[in-house]
């Protein structure tokens, strides 16, 4: 059974940083991306960044290009540090894992979900 565990959200004030994480289990993914969606409340679920199979290519939605970093250490763990936060960012963030080994800002796109956490940036 594949699941996956996001953790580090938090409170954090504008201007400070997160560092969320992202944890698979169940059967490997070597050949697939890895993603981050968010979203806020009254909101659709949005693409933040994502990273390609082999851990070589990023990719960031433009209202987070700058600010975030993705990273991957395997196939099954993947990081994404959030610096100069700002209220926008609030939301739920969602870990997911891609059908192809590439990442996509389409939700159809992705196989499996996180059950997500919390990241609220006070003003």
């Amino acid at each position: 059974q594949v699941q996956l565990v996001e953790s580090g959200g938090g409170l954090v004030q504008a201007g400070g940083s997160l560092r969320l994480s992202c944890a698979a289990s169940g059967r490997t993914f070597i050949n697939n991306a890895l993603g981050w969606f968010r979203q806020a409340p009254g909101k659709e679920r949005e693409f933040v960044a994502g990273i390609n199979w082999r851990g070589s290519s990023t990719y960031y939605a433009d209202s987070v290009k700058g600010r975030f970093t993705v990273s991957r250490t395997d196939d099954k763990n993947m990081n994404l540090q959030m610096n100069s936060l700002k209220p926008e960012d609030t939301a739920v963030y969602y870990c997911s894992v891609a059908k192809l080994r590439y990442p996509s800002v389409d939700l159809s796109a992705y196989d499996f979900w996180g059950q997500g956490t919390q990241v609220t940036v006070s003003s």
